[in-house]
C-alpha cells in the first residue's frame, strides 16, 4: 500500500518551477527535481507520474499565476489605457526572471499539442482581457478607434515575449521600458 504524499504539494510545484525555468526541460534533470522538491524520486513519479507530465503541471501552475498577474495590472489604474500601461511595466519589472512560458515555446514550439493546449488556454485569457481593456481604452478616447482590438493584442502579446527574450539576452531595462512605451504609443 502506498504511503500517502506527506509534502505541500504547491511548494514542490514551485520548486519544480525554478528549476524548469532556469534548465528547461531538457536541462532538468530527475536528480536535480528532487533535490531541488525535496521529495524523494520515488514520491515524484508517485505524485505527478513522469518528468513531462510534472513539467506540464509546472507550466500550468505558472502560466495561472502569471495570468493572474497580468490581469491584476491590467485592472489598476482609474482608465482602461492605465492598465495596460501598468501590464507592460510590470512585464518590464520582471523581464529579468526567465518566463516559463516563453522558454518554454522556445524550447517546443506547436510540437507538444498537450503543452501547446496549455498556453492557447492561458493565451486566450490574456488576449481577451487585452481586447476587452482595449475596448474601454477607445470608448474613453486614450486610443484610437481605427485599431483592431484582436490585432493589437497579439501585438502587446509578441511584445510581451520580445522584452522577455530581450531581457534574457542582456538588454537593460532603460531598453526594455522604451520597448514597452513604444508599445503602447504604437496604439494610440
Amino acid at each position: 500500500m502506498a504511503r500517502p504524499q506527506q509534502f505541500d504539494r504547491d511548494q514542490v510545484l514551485d520548486a519544480a518551477v525554478a528549476v524548469f525555468r532556469q534548465h528547461g526541460f531538457e536541462g532538468s534533470s530527475a536528480a536535480a527535481l528532487v533535490s531541488a522538491m525535496g521529495i524523494g524520486r520515488q514520491s515524484l513519479y508517485n505524485s505527478f507520474g513522469d518528468k513531462w507530465q510534472l513539467y506540464q503541471e509546472a507550466v500550468r501552475r505558472y502560466a495561472a499565476a502569471e495570468t493572474e498577474a497580468h490581469l491584476a495590472a491590467l485592472r489598476r489604474g482609474p482608465r482602461a489605457v492605465d492598465g495596460i500601461r501598468h501590464f507592460l511595466e510590470r512585464v518590464v519589472e520582471t523581464a529579468r526572471e526567465t518566463c516559463l512560458g516563453v522558454s518554454s515555446i522556445c524550447e517546443f514550439g506547436t510540437s507538444r499539442t498537450d503543452l501547446a493546449k496549455i498556453h492557447e488556454c492561458f493565451g486566450r485569457v490574456l488576449r481577451d482581457a487585452l481586447m476587452t481593456r482595449m475596448r474601454q481604452a477607445q470608448c474613453e478616447g486614450d486610443l484610437s478607434s481605427a485599431i483592431d482590438t484582436g490585432e493589437a493584442a497579439a501585438f502587446l502579446i509578441a511584445t510581451v515575449a520580445g522584452i522577455r527574450v530581450s531581457a534574457r539576452g542582456g538588454a537593460d531595462r532603460a531598453t526594455l521600458a522604451a520597448v514597452a512605451r513604444a508599445a503602447l504609443r504604437g496604439l494610440r
